[in-house]
């Protein structure tokens, strides 16, 4: 079974795809089929590796497609024979790298704000619930103040009233 890479985006009206000529075949050629599509749908591309010199160490394999890219940001595929072309293409792919990793942790970043904001915004509720409750409670205190104070007249009065009451009694 034949190994393929991830696909490559080329431009809208030409598709590639490089195919194994298969065990029928004698020459190792592959064969290139083209066809037109549509200037709206993406072209993409696949390229088998199984023929292909080993330029890289295997611990080191090169990415050709980075798909969480914008097409305009896609590393271009290198030419295998230039040393410069392979350094460019291995430095793309490194920033292309870093590029994601960035977009990853602003992604984050912008997950933890919106948390921060809404822990945030709860506290500033509950801060002006406190405040609310405090200056309920300040009214409160007020009005039990002032029904304490009207409690004890009215005490001091009936009290006064009994002994008025009693010195009738008594005198009659």
């Amino acid at each position: 079974m034949e190994s393929l890479l991830p696909l490559v985006t080329l431009g809208p009206n030409v598709q590639a795809l490089l195919e194994d000529p298969g065990e029928g075949r004698a020459s190792g050629a592959h064969m290139i089929s083209t066809a037109r599509v549509p200037a709206d749908k993406p072209v993409r591309i696949a390229f088998s590796l199984n023929d292909a010199p080993d330029d890289t160490s295997p611990e080191d394999p090169i990415p050709l497609v980075f798909p969480e890219l914008d097409q305009q940001l896609q590393p271009l595929p290198p030419c295998h024979d230039s040393v410069e072309s392979m350094q460019v293409f291995k430095q793309h792919c490194q920033i292309a790298e870093e590029y994601h990793e960035v977009k990853r942790e602003i992604a984050l970043l912008e997950e933890r704000k919106k948390e921060l904001i809404a822990k945030l915004d709860q506290a500033e509720k509950e801060k002006v619930d406190a405040a609310q409750l405090v200056r309920e409670f300040e009214a409160l205190t007020e009005e039990n103040r002032t029904l304490k104070l009207a409690q004890s007249q009215c005490v001091e009065q009936l009290e006064k009233l009994r002994i008025q009451y009693q010195k009738r009694q008594g005198s009659s």
